[in-house]
């Protein structure tokens, strides 16, 4: 057909002519949308809304030993619930997916139940009390799971909930148990070792006892003492060598015997020279001398040639004094060199634990650190023993952080989908949308005059007369058999439509009760 303008009266001509191609695509499709809506199978939801309640007592005062944010434990707790093992046990617990026995594996059932079922988190906005900045916070969320049987769902779903609640509690409970375990478990290990370090410290200080740090002190005056008395010694060891020089010189100018014979001789001597002085050799007195003096000579000489022992024992007064004087000199010289000897071996003994001391104090304070470490590390986890037991404790009487049933699992009324009312929308529209293109189609392929002005631009010619439309009786009966058909059609469709809604959307008395809820009363 040439391009033309159309009018109203054109699209009414159009549509009368092509009503049958608008309205068989149309009920075809539709058709199919309402059988397709009919064969689905009716999926129920049943939802279950759980509350994160925080602990009931100030974390200031007991702070609880269970980590880690709320939307963590709840993954934790939905992947422990969701295990192979927990899902087969709901699945033949409750004959679930039956349908599918014979032609599923067990892997495909347990992933169908496992996509059946839900986890919804419930945020709000709020300000984060260690940043002060905004932030979404956790504070439910919904566990929900669909299915074809609205008891079944509604059972299975309450199952779940059961599952989490006991799964959060034997959790919260075990990480509580398991840290005190742990940290009573540290704190003997690091008691053990801090008694280990005590000992070894006690062992090391016995066997340097004389060489720790605090002994500086007393090692450098004992020392300086040792030196003091060094000098006194040395001091009293020059007065009395001088005194040794002094006695000896006096002791070798004194004889050890008082000798008379010594004198007697000299006596003799002397007699005898004033005897020659008057008398002659021959004369008997001067040659008794000479004999008396020759004999003492002899028994002076024999007496020098006796040994020492031989000797007779010193009889000078004088000679015996020195004697013993320089004995005492000398005894006392020898003590005081044994003295000195003591003190020096006893100076470099202190001079050794001086020089140890630095060495020795590096290691003992090293072990003394690590014995402080230890003991603050040990008093530290005692700190958290006492701790996780009263956070233990808080877990046990249920006063820490918990989930809370506040929504339970209701049975649902009508199915969660299909929206077989959407699918039929959804047909309708397709529908009129296949049967208007249809129709437009066929209009455009289609070459036939319909009218005289079509007629007209075609043949350049005048149209003289119009014939219009003859009808017959038996026209008009078929005419009105056929509104009566269509009359019956849309009623029998009104019907259907009516029980459809009652079936699969809404009991039409619960309808009809909500309709007359929002109906004000006169």
């Amino acid at each position: 057909m040439d391009e033309q303008n159309f009018e109203i009266s054109d699209f009414v001509d159009i549509l009368k002519r092509r009503k049958w191609a608008l309205i068989l695509p149309t009920i075809l499709v539709v058709g199919v949308a309402c059988i397709v809506a009919l064969l689905l199978p009716s999926i129920y939801k049943s939802t279950a809304t759980i509350l994160i309640e925080e602990q009931d007592i100030p974390a200031d005062f007991v702070m609880t030993t269970v980590t880690g944010y709320a939307e963590q434990r709840i993954q934790t707790t939905q992947q422990r619930i969701m295990s192979s093992n927990k899902l087969m046990d709901i699945i033949q617990r409750f004959d679930l997916y039956s349908e599918y026995q014979d032609r599923w594996s067990t892997d495909e059932i347990i992933e169908k139940l496992s996509n059946d079922i839900q986890l919804e988190l419930i945020s709000v906005d709020t300000i984060d009390r260690r940043t002060g900045r905004p932030t979404a916070a956790t504070i439910a969320f919904t566990l929900s799971y669909e299915g074809k049987n609205a008891a079944t769902v509604q059972r299975v779903t309450d199952t779940l909930v059961s599952l989490f609640l006991s799964e959060n509690l034997q959790v919260r409970q075990r990480q509580t148990t398991e840290t005190t375990e742990f940290l009573e478990d540290e704190s003997q290990r690091v008691r053990a070792k801090l008694d280990a370090l005590e000992k070894k410290i006690s062992a090391f200080k016995e066997q340097h006892i004389n060489s720790l740090p605090e002994m500086m002190q007393v090692n450098l005056r004992a020392l300086d003492n040792y030196e003091n008395s060094n000098e006194r010694i040395n001091e009293q060891m020059r007065m009395l060598k001088e005194r040794e020089g002094y006695l000896q010189t006096q002791l070798a100018s004194i004889p050890e015997t008082e000798n008379t014979e010594k004198d007697r001789l000299r006596i003799l001597e002397l007699e005898l020279v004033d005897l020659k002085t008057r008398f002659t050799d021959d004369y008997p007195d001067v040659r008794k001398m000479q004999r008396e003096i020759a004999e003492l000579k002899k028994r002076m000489a024999n007496k020098a040639a006796m040994s020492d022992e031989q000797r007779e024992t010193p009889d000078n007064t004088a000679f015996i004094t020195l004697a013993a004087q320089l004995s005492s000199t000398r005894a006392e010289i020898k003590s005081l060199n044994q003295q000195k000897s003591d003190l020096m071996a006893k100076a470099e003994e202190y001079r050794m634990r001086i020089e140890n001391t630095p060495k020795i104090e590096q290691d003992y304070n090293a072990m003394l650190l690590d014995r402080n470490n230890t003991q603050a590390k040990y008093e530290d986890l005692l700190q958290k023993v006492m701790e996780a037991k009263v956070a233990m404790g808080l877990e046990k009487e249920h006063k820490g952080e918990r989930f809370t049933l506040i929504d339970p699992a209701r049975r649902p009324e009508k199915p969660y989908k299909p929206n077989r009312l959407a699918i039929v929308l959804v047909g309708i529209i397709l529908g009129g949308g296949a049967g208007i293109g249809f129709a437009a189609l066929r209009e455009f392929f289609d070459q036939a005059i319909h009218n005289s002005e079509q007629l007209a631009k075609v043949s350049s010619l005048p149209i003289l007369v119009t014939v219009p439309d003859i009808l017959t009786p038996a026209d008009r009966k078929k005419r009105r058999a056929k509104q009566m058909a269509w009359s019956l059609a849309m009623v029998v469709g009104l019907i259907a439509c009516v029980f459809a809604f009652h079936v699969w959307v809404m009991d039409l008395n619960i309808f009809w009760a909500k309709v007359m809820r929002k109906i004000p009363p006169m």
